[in-house]
């Protein structure tokens, strides 16, 4: 039979009422009863219910994050940080892999409202669907627009794909192209496209957008890639808007025995760990993943805690060039 708080207050000599003190943390409890209390809880293997507890604070001190796969290095990276600091702050932590699907992400909102989540952090795509703040809820979006009443936070993406684009420019490149998702999603990673198109329209050149349907599917992205090696077979310049992306054209272009950077050069967009190690070579931009892990959560924990005075809508955090081989 599992031990009752009773049992804990028996052995340690105190009331039941001490010993919901002690684990709530709540009026003065001297030292000595605190370690009596604790060694009594150690020697009967006794661990407080945190559902009783939640609804005793009004708080489940549970985080929801919604995010479209972790498979992903850029949120399997970010996920790592998001709930390495939730943790740090005593929150918890309910993962939910939506794959860009309305109805899951619609049956995940229900799973977490139904656990009493604080606030939930998302990085979806598809606006409109979620309507947190009909359920009076703390949410922040990574680099997604879902409303706007919600705060986003992002890197700077305009700034990313300028460094990229003129980089490819000071290269030598001249038809450069830029492998994207669909233009309809109106995330902020599109200002990515938007950064490419304006600095190539600046320096006389006309912008070539390739999209990837499913961003996230392997053949999506290699049915993409092949077209435009057979559409431009002269093409020396890319910008692709994700690493993975990257990474599956400059495949192609070996196998189609091309040379990278002699023939065609390539920049990618991320930077994560995982990349790094498996494709060191890959010049790319890095996003600042830690800090907007720590700024999501930042934001997120204001709004649990009510304070809605000095929250901003919209955060973009600093890129970086890693400049590598492949430009």
């Amino acid at each position: 039979m599992k031990p009752k708080i009773s049992d804990v207050a028996k052995l340690a000599g105190v009331s039941p009422t001490t010993v919901s003190r002690v684990l709530n943390n709540r009026g003065y409890i001297s030292e000595e009863t605190r370690e009596n209390v604790q060694k009594a809880m150690n020697e009967l293997n006794y661990f407080p219910n945190d559902v009783a507890r939640s609804l005793f604070n009004k708080r489940s001190n549970l985080i929801g994050i919604i995010l479209p796969t972790t498979s992903n290095p850029f949120f399997g990276e970010l996920t790592f940080h998001l709930e390495n600091i939730s943790a740090s702050l005593g929150y918890k932590v309910l993962l939910c892999n939506s794959l860009n699907r309305i109805d899951k992400e619609e049956k995940y909102l229900e799973m977490l409202m139904r656990n009493q989540v604080d606030g939930i952090i998302v990085g979806t795509h598809n606006r409109g669907i979620l309507n947190y703040h009909k359920q009076n809820l703390a949410v922040v979006a990574i680099d997604r627009n879902l409303s706007e009443t919600i705060p986003v936070v992002s890197s700077d993406n305009y700034e990313g794909g300028k460094i990229a684009i003129k980089l490819l420019i000071e290269k030598g490149c001249q038809t450069i192209i830029h492998i994207n998702g669909q233009k309809e999603l109106e995330t902020p990673a599109m200002l990515r496209r938007n950064a490419y198109e304006d600095v190539m329209n600046n320096n006389g050149r006309t912008p070539i957008t390739y999209e990837v349907p499913d961003v996230f599917d392997r053949q999506s992205q290699q049915q993409v890639i092949s077209k435009i090696f057979d559409d431009y077979p002269n093409v020396d310049g890319v910008f692709a808007s994700n690493d993975l992306f990257a990474a599956s054209f400059i495949t192609e272009a070996k196998k189609r025995g091309l040379d990278v950077p002699g023939q065609v050069k390539v920049v990618g967009y991320d930077g994560t760990e995982t990349t790094q190690i498996l494709l060191p070579e890959l010049t790319t931009i890095q996003q600042p993943i830690a800090s907007i892990a720590k700024t999501a959560i930042e934001l997120l924990v204001k709004e649990i805690e009510g304070d809605f005075s000095e929250i901003p809508l919209e955060t973009r955090l600093p890129v970086k060039l890693i400049e590598g081989t492949t430009t």
